[in-house]
């Protein structure tokens, strides 16, 4: 009999108790243990921070039991700890909501270990009470275990002000740690982002930070070799080829990794190709952020960043990347070191993300609502998809020239958006990306970059952009763009597109095939 698959499941004990699926990820648990006293690990959501929080827990309140068959059972003493655990979930978008989460936190795990009840102390002396009344009433160190413990700032990321009281309260919080460090055994905080160590993390300058650590690259996620065995049951017949497509290419410096909750729908719904993982949340923030800096978005492509910038997120200043990589829409491509000093590229992890996303911003780029927009596009990417396939050039030429007349005329009014040739690359790109066809913007060759390039299974296109009359075909024959393209035993289509700042759409239109 199959096991279960554990969808929405992230408790350990439930999983193996309930026969769920579960990937061992105790080898990566024990190192830490053994390492490392305070510890934090940034993943995006839906990855399984939850899951490995829980399994820590098991771990740690001696539930041998349940770790029969996995890579700990036999290497482990499991002596058992008070565990204090802290889940950050619900409404927090008022001061008062804040501190009932909080007490709501610390309420349960009076509870749970039998502890005195200090409603009369505010959320942060409470905690406090709580790890020295715990340590004292088993005779033990405590061992605190945090999950999504930057859920109350980035909830409130478009409200300054309470935003930083989340933030002020939170680093209130998390100071307790330190202060009673006598007391404590392990502590492990999960979140999605790494706030800089001036700000929430100022109290816990001693945490070790283990989100980019090779080792613990596989932390969360599933790799291919679990697909290939653990999930081989539940993936037959189905093209392992498109659904690595789809949904691997997450990578934090280890193997690639397949976002799981992506893995478990799909294999519950019958094979069924759907962005799942996508539709669980709203990146309206980064979209805004993308309008409101006039965003390259073919920039999505080439984005190389330090490490850490990488590592750390400036609630008061934010890096519009970094958001993007935290957040789960970007991944690691490749690490680079000049003298020992990391620098990575970042890429769209997948198909699924990469037209998403892009749908999303051709959406808030037509200002379309979501129903229209879907109108609009549902048309657009009916003619569109044909003509790319049959090389139909007066066909690509007439989809563009109604996208760009779907803008609204707002979108120009009040700035000289109009006269930048990245505007129109980034509208251009963001429809196109979201059609899913292969695509790379700014594409580097040696004798210069190539606005956008489209890769085909028979058919590569190398397209140039222009505003006003410049040539925009001459640019491509004269670098020789299409020399990089010459091996692939394609047909090669160069294509320049000229715009008219004043009509806002495509003036010129013009190809050859080489």
């Amino acid at each position: 009999m199959m096991k279960k698959l554990p969808i929405g499941i992230h408790t350990f004990s439930e999983i193996i108790t309930d026969n769920y699926v579960y990937i061992d990820k105790t080898q990566e648990a024990y190192q830490l243990l053994n390492t490392y006293k305070y510890v934090f690990l940034s993943r995006p959501r839906r990855f399984g921070k939850s899951l490995f929080l829980t399994t820590l827990q098991a771990i740690f309140e001696g539930k041998k039991e349940l770790f029969k068959g996995l890579y700990i059972y036999d290497k482990y003493d499991f002596e058992a700890y008070p565990v204090i655990r802290i889940v950050f979930s619900g409404v927090m978008s008022t001061k008062e909501s804040l501190g009932d989460v909080i007490n709501r936190n610390m309420r349960n795990n009076e509870e749970d270990l039998q502890c005195e009840r200090n409603e009369q102390l505010s959320p942060t002396e409470r905690f406090a009470a709580l790890i020295k009344n715990a340590a004292k009433k088993y005779h033990k160190r405590v061992v605190i275990l945090i999950d999504e413990y930057d859920k109350p700032i980035l909830d409130n990321i478009t409200d300054p002000a309470m935003r930083s009281y989340a933030r002020n309260m939170l680093k209130g919080l998390y100071e307790h740690i330190k202060y009673n460090d006598e007391y404590i055994k392990f502590a492990f905080l999960t979140g999605v982002s790494k706030f800089s160590k001036v700000s929430i993390f100022s109290g816990l300058n001693n945490i070790e930070d283990i989100s980019l650590y090779p080792q613990y690259g596989n932390i969360c996620g599933y790799t291919q070799a679990d697909l290939e065995t653990s999930f081989q049951p539940y993936l037959a017949g189905a093209d392992m080829e498109k659904v690595k497509r789809w949904y691997d290419g997450y990578n934090f410096l280890k193997d690639n990794v397949y976002n799981p909750f992506d893995i478990l729908k799909f294999c519950a719904n019958g094979h069924l190709y759907k962005n799942y993982w996508f539709e669980t949340g709203s990146p309206s923030f980064l979209i805004n952020l993308i309008k409101e800096k006039n965003y390259y978005v073919p920039q999505l492509e080439n984005i190389v960043i330090g490490e850490e910038q990488l590592g750390a997120f400036d609630i008061e200043k934010i890096n519009f990347e970094v958001l993007l990589y935290q957040s789960g829409y970007l991944t690691i491509a490749e690490e680079k070191r000049i003298e020992d000093i990391a620098f990575y590229s970042l890429k769209i992890p997948n198909l699924e993300v990469k037209s998403s996303l892009n749908r999303v911003i051709i959406s808030m780029l037509t200002e379309a609502e979501a129903d229209s927009a879907d109108t609009i596009g549902s048309t657009l990417y009916r003619n569109m998809l044909p003509a790319l396939f049959n090389a139909d050039m007066e066909g690509i030429k007439d989809t563009l020239h109604t996208l760009f007349a779907s803008l609204p005329y707002q979108n120009y009014a009040n700035n000289n958006i109009s006269l930048y040739e990245g505007f129109y690359a980034s509208v251009v790109y963001a429809f196109l990306a979201s059609l899913g066809v292969p695509l790379i913007g700014e594409d580097t060759t040696n004798r210069g970059r190539i606005d956008l390039t489209l890769t085909m299974e028979q058919k590569v296109y190398i397209i140039e952009f222009k505003v006003g009359s410049g040539n925009a075909l001459e640019q491509i024959k004269a670098k020789k763009y299409y020399e990089k393209y010459r091996n692939m035993n394609k047909d090669i289509y160069l294509v320049g597109i000229n715009f008219d700042e004043a009509e806002r759409n495509i003036s010129g239109f013009t190809w050859e095939t080489v």
